[in-house]
């Protein structure tokens, strides 16, 4: 079925409440020129384990963000689709899928449980007037005549499902889909200040990435309904396996003429040659070029040339995404407009 009002909601963020009780979610209350929002990020799952997966980027770098800055306050519907605005864990190239790690929501001590990574971000932001909060999920609401429940402006509204919203199990496989997967996103403005006997010190501009997903989705999604695929044995996420090959650097933008000279370089990482016959290179739009007669002998690498009749990588920054026979993701890399230099190789 999917999310019904998936998007995302731009503003700021003046106060917040951390995760407790039963099934707690770190709560921000968000706001925008005209109108009070709260974020209900879960910390924690209904489902074994209850412990979240968890990244924070703190450097996000991603094509996606270009697009964000752009964006007027509050909240935009947002298309499930590629190469929009649309996230999604699988199939973005969001981030490394082995650096995800779980997490408990309350844990004794300083820094050392998923409220308080959340909180640091948070914070920050409420106490920085220019900073812009980005959470990507379902919206609710505006409940007409209703107070929000945990900071009291009425009507009640916000958004949730701020996590991965595919691979589910049980009662949540109502909500799979593609490219609608929620996260959070902190943009801090770069600062110029001027300090008294030392001189000009600059912060630079700032992206931090928060992505959570629950042990009990799985990261092999059927590329229509979100569901999982059979690969995915039992409940738990298996560890991230390092894929014996990967994409290592990509000529984006050749000098010249684009189509038909974009290659891509992959490398051989494991102790035996691999055949990649058989196998693709996609792009943003999900377009392919496949790959013919390529062994790579271990530790090499290979190069392919993209013809500009499938794949085809835009110089205004993209994802690159290697596709085994059957259609599914072993390795996936982003860069941005500034990385797709005239001439210059990007190296992932």
């Amino acid at each position: 079925m999917a999310l019904k009002q998936y998007g995302v909601l731009k503003g700021k963020a003046i106060n917040k409440i951390i995760g407790q009780r039963s099934s707690p979610h770190y709560q921000v209350h968000l706001i925008d020129d005209t109108t009070d929002y709260r974020i209900a990020v879960n910390v924690k799952s209904n489902l074994a384990p209850s412990e979240l997966m968890y990244l924070i980027i703190d450097d996000f770098q991603h094509p996606v963000l270009e697009k964000l800055a752009r964006l007027d306050k509050g909240f935009t519907p947002l298309q499930s689709a590629p190469n929009k605005m649309a996230l999604d864990f699988i199939r973005g190239n969001l981030f490394d899928p082995r650096q995800i790690r779980p997490l408990p929501y309350n844990v004794p001590g300083p820094d050392n449980d998923l409220n308080e990574k959340i909180d640091v971000y948070v914070q920050r932001a409420i106490g920085d007037e220019r900073a812009s909060v980005y959470a990507f999920g379902e919206r609710w609401g505006p409940e007409n005549g209703l107070k929000d429940k945990y900071f009291g402006f009425k009507p009640g509204n916000g958004i949730h499902d701020i996590h991965m919203n595919q691979g589910n199990v049980g009662e949540f496989i109502k909500d799979d889909g593609v490219w609608q997967d929620g996260a959070l996103l902190f943009h801090f403005p770069s600062v110029d200040k001027v300090i008294v006997g030392v001189g000009a010190e600059v912060w630079p501009e700032q992206w931090v990435a928060v992505f959570l997903a629950f042990q009990s989705q799985c990261r092999h999604t059927d590329d229509h309904t979100g569901h999982r695929l059979p690969q995915c044995e039992g409940t738990i996420i298996p560890p991230e396996k390092e894929h014996s090959v990967q994409i290592v650097a990509a000529l984006v933008n050749p000098e010249g003429e684009d189509s038909g000279h974009e290659t891509v370089t992959l490398i051989n990482l494991a102790p035996d040659a691999v055949d990649l016959s058989g196998w693709f290179i996609a792009d943003n739009n999900k377009n392919r070029s496949p790959i013919a007669d390529m062994r790579i002998k271990p530790g090499a690498t290979g190069v392919v040339n993209l013809d500009g009749q499938g794949a085809q990588l835009g110089n205004n920054g993209g994802i690159i995404t290697l596709l085994d026979p059957e259609g599914l993701k072993h390795h996936g890399v982003s860069y941005t407009k500034e990385q797709a230099l005239s001439g210059w190789t990007v190296l992932f």
